[in-house]
């Protein structure tokens, strides 16, 4: 690649960085007076030692001439303007926002959750639930109130009065508690919001949990069972669809009649995919022979459909017809999938948890690290101006910004006494949230929500703002890869594309290299093969009376198979995909072998060895010729810029890197 091929002269990967030597941060050189210091001399130096399997790059007085050949063309970048373009900085933008990430998250807690994960994923909990709506932003007084009100329908859960009717009764989760009575099935971790989750798991069996508050409000819910994690599974199924409600019992029956005729012809030894692609009425799955996607429990919206499912032991085992809400099934096993090992789900875990509600939880102890590390000050006066500027036309989203925002021009909140943010930007951000649905009153205690979320951003945003200062490694890399992308540019510009369009050049070079670029011996020769040696006989024969490829294939090739098949051109003798002759000379050869394959060859001319004409070696030549003008820049950079090399510092470099 070509981007590997700009990392040259010192092999740059952006990986993880190796800090074997601590170094006194110097100026080592300088390139037209910028300075470049030991500290990124000896870290690029020590993480790739082991990469590097020239041992003249390994050699320190080679390796600094190397570093300051790739530091000319970096400068030499710059001064081209390349860092300006809009591709390079986006692509730089996106790198860094990946690059980020890890370091935006609390690593112990991000640890924690995801052993929790991975425990709670060995069972599964039934559970049913009385959902209480609460608004997220509430009042302190409502939220008592609906806590009060949750805790007594608990109270009557705990004197003995059923839950299922309490759930009809009590619970706003509408339509579902109508019909299901609040009743969730069995489910395990990531199916829940993660507070609910916790409620479920965190709750005995049989036992009613104290309330419970998610985004929708309180829960209490009650654990009616927990098991084993059954892992997952996948089946197929032909399914007959239920009669309409108003069908008669004849109708009814024909259905079930239907089902265990089919049943009894898997007994008999028929297809079960064949049989589901003609009868199955699943029009998803019908097609695919009646196969499911995979699935565990609590995936499907039948209870009974999955326990059929997994009490199936042994791929190929069907169950027999079954009736469900849906209709009548026969299940086949197609395969099992017990649960990982915490080392074999651990990368998948860390992604869901990254995905999942828990990672508020991570942010949420991130943000308190930074508050920690950061001291926020905010301006009393400015934000009782802010308050001033917001009205009750907010709560209907009709709320504008101030006409001028000169007066608001001015510090709200500083940050780590060093960024300090205006409060225009924060009017800016309350407009912005308008449509966010938060309606939080009073109106002080809104504008409060707004500013806790928009000081948490800015917090964020100077923390990843600063990640540089604070991570020697992190910078390391990101200057690694700010080089790399300039180096791929300007290699582009001043290599790449000049051998390509320099004509004149590529023709000189080609023509000081005319021993570079020749054709070995060659033949201008039809090839006939085949597995058979008496078909190919019989090929040879009709050579040697003249008749040409299309008679031979025509008279050879019959019944519909391929018997013979050729190859036209001119071809290296050598050439390894022909056999070996004892001598290549005009005419018919006798039949040879290689491998499997039985030949014969047509040579209508010996092509001596001569001199490629360039348009029939131009890509090798360009290839040459880039490495030529490269081999050269060097050079032709340190010409152009003005090095000093601190001699002293160098020597010491060397002695600590040696010991």
């Amino acid at each position: 690649m070509k981007l590997k091929k700009v990392l040259l002269g010192i092999s740059l990967c952006v990986s993880a960085l190796s800090f074997a030597q601590q170094t006194k941060k110097e100026v080592l050189f300088t390139i037209n007076e910028n300075p470049y210091y030991t500290d990124e001399f000896v870290r690029v130096y020590n993480k790739n030692l082991d990469l590097v399997k020239d041992d003249s790059q390994k050699d320190l007085d080679n390796y600094l001439n190397l570093f300051i050949g790739y530091k000319l063309k970096v400068n030499r970048a710059y001064e081209l303007g390349l860092q300006d373009n809009r591709k390079y900085q986006l692509e730089l933008k996106n790198y860094r926002e990946q690059l980020s990430k890890n370091y935006h998250l609390d690593k112990e807690v991000t640890d924690e959750l995801v052993q929790e994960a991975y425990n709670r994923l060995q069972k599964e909990v039934k559970a049913s639930h009385i959902l209480f709506k609460l608004d997220e932003n509430a009042l302190p007084a409502d939220t008592l109130r609906v806590y009060n009100k949750a805790m007594e329908i608990r109270a009557k859960a705990l004197a003995g009065e059923d839950f299922g009717k309490l759930a009809q009764q009590y619970s706003e989760d509408i339509p579902a508690a109508k019909t299901d009575k609040g009743e969730l099935g069995y489910f395990s971790a990531f199916r829940m919001v993660y507070p609910f989750e916790t409620g479920a798991y965190t709750t005995p069996k049989g036992e009613v949990s104290m309330p419970i508050r998610s985004r929708f409000g309180y829960h209490i819910i009650k654990v009616e069972d927990v098991r084993q994690n059954r892992g997952d599974i996948i089946v197929a199924h032909i399914m007959l669809l239920k009669s309409k409600d108003n069908a008669s019992e004849e109708e009814k029956a024909k259905v079930k009649t239907r089902a265990e005729e089919i049943y009894q012809k898997l007994k008999q030894g028929e297809d079960f995919g064949e049989l589901a692609k003609q009868f199955s009425q699943d029009g998803y799955t019908a097609t695919k022979g009646g196969v499911l996607e995979k699935f565990s429990s609590g995936s499907l919206s039948s209870e009974e459909f999955e326990n059929r499912a997994f009490a199936l032991k042994v791929p190929g085992d069907y169950t027999e017809p079954f009736e469900t809400q849906y209709g009548w099934h026969i299940v086949k096993l197609v395969k099992k999938f017990p649960l990982l090992t915490f080392e074999e789900s651990k990368e998948d875990l860390e992604a869901r948890v990254a995905k999942d509600d828990r990672s508020s939880v991570i942010a949420e102890a991130m943000t308190e690290k930074l508050k920690k590390k950061y001291p926020m000050d905010t301006d009393k006066k400015m934000y009782s101006k802010v308050l001033t500027a917001v009205n009750d036309s907010y709560y209907v989203t009709a709320w504008k910004l101030p006409e001028s925002a000169d007066s608001f021009n001015k510090t709200l909140l500083t940050i780590n006494n060093d960024k300090e943010i205006k409060a225009w930007e924060f009017l800016e951000y309350i407009n912005k949230e308008q449509k966010g649905g938060i309606k939080a009153k009073p109106l002080n205690r809104l504008v409060s929500i707004l500013f806790e979320k928009f000081s948490n951003e800015k917090l964020n945003e100077y923390y990843d703002e600063n990640l540089e200062n604070e991570f020697p490694e992190f910078a390391g890399v990101m200057q690694e890869y700010k080089d790399g992308l300039l180096l791929f540019d300007l290699m582009e510009k001043e290599i790449w594309d000049k051998a390509k369009k320099d004509t004149v050049g590529l023709k000189n070079y080609y023509n000081a290299h005319l021993n570079e670029y020749r054709w070995g011996n060659r033949v201008d020769a039809e090839v006939i093969s085949s597995t058979d040696k008496k078909i190919i006989e019989k090929a040879r024969k009709l050579l040697k009376k003249g008749k040409d490829i299309a008679f031979i294939k025509e008279e050879l090739n019959t019944n519909g198979k391929i018997n013979v098949i050729e190859r036209s051109g001119v071809f290296a003798q050598n050439d390894e995909m022909l056999p070996v002759l004892d001598k290549w000379e005009t005419g018919i050869s006798d039949v040879v072998s290689k491998g499997d394959y039985y030949y014969v060859i047509k040579v209508n001319k010996v092509l001596p060895a001569s001199t490629k004409a360039l348009d029939e070696c131009r890509g090798r030549v360009v290839n040459d010729y880039q490495q030529y003008l490269e081999s050269t820049w060097v050079d032709t950079l340190k010409k152009e810029f003005t090095v000093k090399i601190n001699k002293g510092v160098f020597e010491n470099i060397k002695k600590q890197l040696n010991q």
